[in-house]
């Protein structure tokens, strides 16, 4: 398992807002989860009109091969193969007309279904 954080020296390839970050803090509190321990699960999976889509769910610890990011206090998780489709994005919380949310702002999008929910690199 590699580690970044914020804090480092070296540029962390997957950001996490302030604000991201505590409502997700909330969160894991509310589901009675040790944040020390546990975070957020950011990935990629098949799917969508446009063919990849994101994923988000509370993990308990990261997997051997996850990279760990820290921000703001709340720990970050992303696989490998994840990774590749998601370096450079930072995690967000949005609120608008439509709900609120989090949302990802990947570099690496080429093209995204006009709903907003899928992509392609």
């Amino acid at each position: 398992m590699s580690t970044d954080s914020a804090s480092g020296d070296a540029t962390p390839q997957i950001e996490v807002t302030e604000d991201a970050a505590e409502r997700a803090l909330g969160l894991l509190d509310e589901e009675g989860m040790d944040t020390d321990k546990s975070g957020l699960r950011l990935f990629v999976q098949q799917g969508g009109c446009a063919g990849l889509s994101y994923g988000m769910r509370f993990d308990d610890e990261p997997e051997e091969d996850d990279t760990v990011y820290e921000h703001h206090g709340l720990r970050v998780f992303v696989d490998p193969a994840s990774m590749n489709y998601i370096e450079g994005s930072i995690v967000d919380f949005e609120t608008g007309l439509q709900g609120a949310g989090f949302n990802v702002e990947n570099p690496n999008v080429v093209s995204e279904c006009g709903c907003g929910e899928s992509f392609r690199t």
